[in-house]
């Protein structure tokens, strides 16, 4: 595990996935926030070279990750998504993640700050409303039954 550490909330260290077992922590916790889309450990490869991963830990639990995919193709809008293992939700700790998460979008020269959350995940919608986005959008991923939600920060 590398990355910059943070243990500003409750003894929550947050840490760059750049070895395999941290993104596999990373991939566990997004398999289990978001278990109609599960990915393989090559999609996380994958995402860990075009967007910013971070996973956030409890001592050596991991209890929620990050995921902001920068502004692309001359936009200025980024996507900050922030998770938290149902287990561990109430205590800062989504919090914590999604502002480093805007920090960092804000760093990567984003104007607007979008969001997406699956429709199912009645504490992320609550979260994402909380922390003053607006539903932009619905919709249904091909060979998928839950919907999604996009959001755009006001």
């Amino acid at each position: 595990m590398v990355g910059s550490e943070d243990t500003g909330t409750a003894g929550l260290r947050i840490l760059t996935p750049e070895d395999e077992t941290a993104l596999r922590d990373w991939l566990h916790v997004h398999n289990t926030v978001i278990p109609t889309h599960r990915l393989t450990l090559d999609e996380a490869w994958d995402r860990a070279g075009r967007h910013r991963l971070e996973v956030a830990y409890l001592g050596d639990t991991a209890v929620g990750s990050s995921t902001v995919r920068p502004p692309a193709d001359g936009t200025r809008t980024a996507t900050v998504i922030a998770r938290v293992l149902p287990g561990h939700r109430g205590r800062g700790f989504g919090g914590r993640l999604y502002a480093r998460g805007l920090d960092r979008a804000r760093r990567l020269g984003a104007e607007t700050v979008e969001t997406v959350v699956l429709s199912s995940n009645e504490d992320g919608l609550r979260f994402a409303r909380k922390h003053g986005f607006a539903e932009t959008e619905r919709y249904v991923l091909p060979g998928e039954t839950v919907p999604w939600v996009d959001f755009r920060l006001r």
